[in-house]
């Protein structure tokens, strides 16, 4: 039977449809769909109208959300698809046509055309966890960020009541530390806390604040060189009040992150220093892993390949191109950190990139790429980390 190319633009209301037939690579059909259910049906009872689902190849931009819809119902009507990164089908446009047009139906049109020069890799079936995991680690990094923008303004507002708060506690704020900011907040009433007071400090800390702790940071109340001022009492109450939601926030996806990926549970979970929130991230990230045919398609998508820059008889490598998902990036570097710690053959390699002369973020980023390599070598293999193995 014919083959047919499918290329939609996903916009948030409407999607652009074009059909082209494999055998001549002529158009088909091109068509608007709405946002919706009647929408969808228009489009599935086009495509059953052309042949059976395994001849019939989607192709779209990968666009966040808006095509979450549209491809749940694609898979339950038993059609594949194959998300695609924008960027490909802009340069993709900019090698067939020296003309800057930019619309809905040239866009659709371009994505079918590709489609037919790739191989088609279809989006794995039972995404469910994927988009998940990628909708919750997603939230979760926006709200960490905005923890920590509270806790700068925490410090800001306790550089001028009580300035020798945070460094007492070692610029942390413990729950120790949390505990004395919301129940005293001034420096003025830390310095008239009373044996009552530091009882429930040590049942807090079990134990671990001492009583001369306790009298030290007396001592530093009262003779603080903080203002003491009411103005100030009132913004520390509220970012205390915003912090601590932000942080029940947090925890609160955190468990969700934690049951959801220990229901995929990937192999590369039982690499040293990979824990359950940054796995979320790289299986959320990565997605099907079966689509990235070498761990080099895997370093290009997290961004961590080098540029090359070749002219003439001159070659040589540059930066990280740093396309791609910088989550994805951060959380692959930061995996490196404890790994060469706890890991031989991880740690045996960072220190011969130090030896070249490499500084030690360039040597992390090495480390980084040996890492995706494992990563990909363990799930291929369906196999779980063996350090004994490695070379």
């Amino acid at each position: 039977m014919s083959m047919y190319f499918v290329g939609i633009d996903i916009s948030k209301y409407k999607h652009d449809c074009c059909i082209l037939a494999a055998a001549d690579q002529t158009v088909v059909s091109k068509f608007t769909i709405k946002n919706d259910k009647s929408g969808f049906e228009q489009l599935i009872s086009t495509l059953h109208s052309l042949s059976n689902p395994e001849n019939i190849k989607i192709g779209f931009e990968s666009t966040a959300h808006y095509a979450l819809n549209l491809e749940l119902f694609l898979e339950n009507a038993n059609h594949s698809f194959m998300e695609i990164n924008p960027l490909l089908i802009k340069e993709y446009k900019k090698s067939t046509s020296l003309r800057r047009t930019k619309t809905d139906s040239v866009d659709c049109e371009s994505i079918a055309r590709w489609l037919m020069t790739v191989e088609y890799k279809p989006h794995s079936k039972g995404f469910y966890h994927a988009y998940s995991l990628k909708s919750l680690t997603r939230l979760r990094d926006r709200l960490v960020r905005q923890r920590s923008f509270y806790l700068v303004k925490i410090t800001n507002v306790l550089d001028h009541t009580f300035p020798e708060f945070k460094p007492f506690f070692h610029e942390r704020l413990s729950k120790t530390a949390l505990f004395l900011l919301e129940n005293y907040g001034s420096a003025e009433k830390m310095a008239r806390m009373n044996a009552a007071s530091y009882e429930k400090l040590r049942s807090l800390s079990r134990g671990r604040f001492s009583p001369q702790q306790f009298l030290q940071l007396k001592e530093l109340a009262a003779n603080t060189v903080g203002i003491n001022n009411s103005i100030f009492d009132v913004e520390l109450n509220s970012l205390l009040t915003l912090y601590k939601s932000l942080v029940k926030e947090v925890g609160k996806l955190e468990t969700e992150i934690n049951k959801l990926i220990e229901e995929v549970h990937p192999h590369y979970m039982s690499i040293p220093g990979i824990g359950p929130i940054s796995a979320a991230v790289i299986y959320s990230e990565y997605g099907d892993l079966s689509n990235f045919s070498t761990p080099a398609q895997m370093l290009a998508f997290a961004g961590i390949e080098p540029g090359i820059n070749e002219s003439g008889t001159e070659s040589h490598g540059g930066r990280m191109v740093k396309h791609g998902s910088s989550q994805l990036r951060y959380v692959l570097i930061n995996c490196c950190l404890p790994l060469i710690r706890f890991d031989m053959t991880f740690a045996t390699y960072y220190a011969k990139k130090r030896a070249e002369g490499k500084p030690h973020r360039v040597a992390i980023t090495h480390v980084a790429k040996k890492l995706v390599r494992v990563i990909y070598a363990l799930e291929r293999q369906g196999t779980d980390f063996n350090t004994q193995k490695l070379r």
